[in-house]
């Protein structure tokens, strides 16, 4: 199972474009990820502005939080790792989009830019159906007096960065 649903995990986060990231020292904020399947150990990715609470909490590679919940109800995770500050221009070039320019006037070359990298430590994650099986599910249990299938809920551990 675990296979499974790290790669369902991986996956749907990539459908997914928003979290609330918190750090030690940082306070839960909305954040638009970018998975980078490349990266090994696997990262998530941010862009943030210099001088703030995450940008600090990074600098000194503090423990974090990001979590998640799709749109479509398909995905649901809390998120474990430490992030770090990053200033590689190649990595800012991949990640560059129309969402990160609407942040920053000079674009990528605008001196607010940070980047962040979130190391993941461990996940503790819901993979569904969405809104309509669990509707379908609820109701079956309903029916056949037993429990609904929500889909698969498990914890997932990571490689973390050496």
């Amino acid at each position: 199972m675990t296979d499974t649903l790290k790669k369902e995990f991986w996956d749907r986060l990539e459908d997914t474009r928003t979290g609330m990231l918190s750090a030690e020292g940082a306070r839960a904020v909305p954040m638009s990820h970018y998975v980078d399947d490349d990266d090994s150990p696997q990262a998530i990715w941010f862009i943030t502005a210099k001088g703030t609470d995450l940008s600090n909490a990074a600098a000194t590679g503090e423990t974090a939080q990001y979590i998640v919940s799709s749109n479509d109800e398909q995905l649901y995770a809390r998120i474990d790792g430490r992030i770090s500050v990053s200033n590689d221009p190649q990595k800012l070039d991949e990640m560059w989009n129309a969402i990160a320019s609407a942040w920053f006037d000079g674009g990528q070359q605008d001196p607010d830019v940070q980047l962040i990298r979130f190391d993941l430590t461990e996940a503790e994650v819901w993979a569904t159906g969405g809104s309509l099986k669990f509707l379908f599910e609820v109701a079956k249990a309903h029916m056949t007096d037993s429990k609904p299938d929500m889909g698969e809920h498990g914890t997932l551990h990571f490689a973390s960065a050496a």
